[in-house]
């Protein structure tokens, strides 16, 4: 089977599996139908707040290409366009793949055969410096929800155990992204990609003026998304913005420790909305439109341009 026709697959099943989610949710006979709120919702939900939507999700895209394309200084320069292209084609990989993780596999594509492996282990560092920006969000997020949590969870114990946890992960996540030689030092120890220390060696050579600004490009690209999900809260589920602000990095934190794929993050991140926010609201339709709103505009829709930029575009070497 050709590479183009294995893509060619790939977006097929991108494609029919987004039709059959768009019949189950539209469907008279899906659960949400039944929601009376549901529709009402979505009429809030006008030209104007898309427009914006799609714009948010283009500029977020746009700031996770440039966060790619400063870590491969060390690799292998490339265009502003380029660089973005291969942020979208990563997006269609790594549907497929737990947490999204394969999405450098569709980036490094992009690079010459030769760098692959080191534009692979340099893209480690920018999936590092996202996680830890989520960790620490949602951590502290965790902290500040305490309080509202203590009754119904028996008492602050269980909650105070489960912080520190978080902290401690925030903190190596830290340790591992500014000291990336120890990352080296795993690779050098693991057997299956011992012989890769040689490619790994790449991830000594960041100094310490690029890993902080791939670090605040997270953290710019973080605040973007969850600004995006907090209007779409506001808006059509009225959620009030004190609550949101709160509650979206705890669902972030969630959908980042809990193994998801792109097809499936959506059920999480729904599911943990509704357990956070539906008790004040009773009517889950709206909280789940807008998780439906956020996952179809910001990863749905680029995974689906990068399938057929895949298509399109003229890779070097074997895929």
């Amino acid at each position: 089977m050709s590479r183009r026709t294995k893509v060619f697959f790939r977006v097929a099943v991108l494609v029919a599996v987004g039709l059959f989610l768009y019949i189950r949710i539209a469907a008279h006979q899906s659960t949400l139908a039944a929601w009376g709120g549901w529709h009402a919702a979505l009429e809030k939900a006008d030209v104007r707040l898309w427009t914006a939507m799609l714009l948010l999700a283009a500029l977020n895209w746009g700031i996770e290409a440039a966060k790619w394309r400063l870590l491969m200084t060390e690799v292998q320069p490339m265009g502003r366009l380029r660089a973005f292209s291969a942020t979208l084609a990563g997006t269609a990989i790594g549907m497929f793949t737990p947490n999204r993780t394969g999405e450098f596999v569709g980036r490094v594509l992009f690079l010459a055969p030769e760098n692959r492996w080191r534009g692979g282990f340099a893209s480690v560092l920018g999936s590092i410096a996202q996680f830890a920006i989520t960790v620490i969000a949602g951590g502290t997020a965790f902290v500040l929800w305490l309080p509202q949590r203590a009754v119904s969870d028996g008492g602050h114990w269980p909650s105070l155990a489960m912080a520190a946890v978080v902290s401690l992960v925030a903190i190596a996540t830290l340790i591992f992204y500014f000291q990336p030689r120890l990352l080296q030092q795993v690779v050098a120890k693991l057997p299956l990609i011992r012989r890769l220390g040689k490619e790994a060696a790449v991830l000594d050579k960041f100094p310490l003026r690029i890993s902080a600004m791939v670090l605040a490009l997270s953290g710019l690209r973080y605040a973007i998304f969850m600004a995006q999900y907090m209007v779409l809260l506001t808006l059509v589920a009225v959620v009030p913005l004190a609550t949101s602000l709160l509650a979206v990095p705890l669902i972030f934190l969630t959908t980042t420790l809990v193994p998801t794929m792109l097809l499936t993050e959506l059920g999480v991140r729904g599911s943990v909305a509704v357990v956070l926010l539906v008790p004040a609201l009773q009517d889950p339709s709206p909280v789940l439109l807008a998780a439906l709103m956020l996952w179809a505009v910001n990863l749905a829709l680029p995974a689906v341009v990068g399938g057929f930029i895949l298509l399109s575009q003229r890779i070097r070497g074997p895929v």
